[in-house]
């Protein structure tokens, strides 16, 4: 049994004594309340509720009662509140006491209520608190940025994904497209490449998302305005042009160089650009429309992969704001979507060609059509026994396709990636999962099939050997000298990138050329 008193029952104790009953652990638990308002005393009765007409600064008031486990110190008035602390402190030692501050409080008085109380009810301090986070955060200065921009758009904008996008970039797109809607801007939603991701594309088309695919040959002049999400650079992991005047950026990757735009938000320790976007809907006062919800808050899930890698308390907090607008049974649909075959098949040979090195676990698929079934193939290696960190990669056209998993506390497989490939591709992503892609630049001009099979099979072993060597080394350091055969197999630039696109596929959450995504 909890006895609960209460001393002073003004507008604060009123408050507390009427949401009791709803928080009371039993029938069995007590409730006395103490106060000198004859009116306040008759109306808590005729409620039911234990009341006694007494001062609550006269310390007989509560000299004959039993010890209580928790005292409220109700009253409206500081100086009143604070002999009813210091009676009540003396007369119960053990008593565990909140107690309201009043609006009238001085040092002094603070000092005393620090001392006496357990916890303290500021009213003035929690305003000031409140007001601060509403008005002068960062976050609430960004919203304000963020709409200021938005209302200098004279025309219609595009809200650009990274290329192939996952559902994190898809989610902030259609996100930021509703919040530009409510500043009557007109735009798009708008990404290039495909989204073959069976689960990606279960979201798209349950949820009815309008999304507006593009091919670098399409004319870009409907546009007066461009806004980049889930990515920072106009022609890395897009196909915008590297000049091209960006309006907005909002993004949560470290960039791997200067960011363009008239309004940049890179929020770094959050767990998604979903998230981001969340928290404008809420600072912009915006009810999400069930599916902008849904998309958001899977989008949320799948980048911190569930709340388990590089999750925040934002992450969290976007999730409680998103959840009761979800549609969660369209959410039981996009995560168990129909598996394609050629995925199974694709799983499957990299189940049988894997080599294994201690706990690492490398794969070539061979042949591929769908890059999406790469990091599904990856998991899966990564699901067997005494196996920790894997890789599986591809060919496709021109291009060799990498994914890779790692659940070694020891690797950080964006780094990793980054040191075996960035010089002969592009490559990165986060701790746990990473991927890659690099331009053969050999395979265009062979016709004999022997001869292709004996490139791939060199392609193969480098591949190989650089992320072996990668694994190895520490975090950070470079990955052995640039081979002749590398230079040889892959066609590079000045710069010791791949010549021509710096793309890869970011459909299920890894890092983009230049910056992990």
């Amino acid at each position: 049994m909890v006895f609960r008193l209460v001393l002073g029952c003004a507008t604060v104790g009123r408050q507390v004594v009427e949401q009791l009953p709803e928080r009371d652990g039993g029938e069995s638990d007590r409730l006395l309340v103490v106060t000198d308002d004859d009116g306040v005393v008759e109306t808590l009765r005729d409620e039911s509720v234990p009341a006694r007409h007494a001062d609550p600064t006269d310390p007989s008031a509560i000299a004959n009662l039993e010890p209580p486990d928790v005292i409220f110190i109700a009253g409206d008035r500081t100086d009143v509140n604070r002999v009813a602390l210091e009676i009540a402190r003396d007369r119960f030692p053990t008593a565990s006491i909140v107690a309201y501050l009043g609006g009238n409080a001085t040092a002094d008085d603070r000092d005393r209520f620090d001392e006496l109380a357990d916890h303290i009810v500021d009213a003035e301090r929690a305003m000031v608190e409140h007001v601060v986070e509403s008005a002068v955060s960062p976050s609430a200065d960004a919203a304000i940025r963020l709409r200021n921009q938005l209302a200098t758009i004279d025309g219609r904008l595009a809200v650009v994904m990274h290329d192939n996008p996952d559902p994190d970039a898809i989610a902030s797109a259609v996100a930021l497209v509703d919040i530009a809607d409510e500043m009557n801007v007109d735009a798009d939603a708008c990404y290039f490449g495909e989204i073959s991701h069976q689960e990606n594309r279960a979201m798209v088309n349950l949820l009815d998302l309008d999304l507006q695919n593009h091919s670098p040959d399409d004319s870009l002049e409907a546009y007066d305005a461009f806004a980049l999400v889930d990515h920072s650079r106009p022609g890395v992991n897009d196909q915008l042009p590297e000049d091209l005047d960006v309006d907005i950026v909002i993004d949560h990757h470290p960039p791997r160089g200067p960011v363009p735009g008239e309004f940049v938000d890179l929020r770094e320790r959050a767990g998604a650009t979903s998230t981001v976007l969340t928290e404008y809907l809420e600072r912009f006062r915006l009810e999400p429309r069930r599916s902008t919800a849904t998309a958001l808050l899977y989008g949320i899930r799948i980048d911190t992969n569930d709340f388990t890698r590089e999750v925040s308390a934002a992450d969290f907090n976007a999730a409680s704001i998103l959840w009761p607008y979800v549609d969660t049974s369209v959410l039981e649909q996009v995560e168990q979507p129909t598996v394609e075959g050629e995925t199974l098949e694709t799983i499957a040979r990299a189940i049988k060609n894997r080599i294994q090195r201690d706990s690492v676990a490398i794969a070539s698929v061979g042949q591929i059509s769908n890059r999406d079934a790469l990091p599904q193939a990856a998991d899966q290696l990564l699901s067997m026994g005494g196996i920790e960190t894997t890789l599986v990669f591809g060919f496709r056209d021109e291009m060799v396709y990498l994914s890779a998993r790692s659940r070694d506390a020891d690797v950080d497989l964006g780094e990793a990636v980054r040191d075996a490939f960035d010089r002969i591709g592009s490559g990165g992503g986060h701790a746990d999962m990473a991927g890659a892609q690099l331009e053969l630049g050999i395979m265009g001009s062979v016709d004999d099939d022997d001869e292709v099979e004996s490139i791939v099979s060199v392609v193969e072993e480098v591949i190989t050997n650089r992320f072996l060597e990668a694994i190895d080394t520490s975090p950070g350091t470079p990955v052995g000298a640039y081979s002749q055969t590398s230079q040889w197999l892959f066609s590079v630039d000045e710069g010791g990138g791949p010549a021509g696109d710096r793309t890869r596929s970011d459909d299920d959450g890894e890092a983009g050329s230049e910056e992990s995504a």
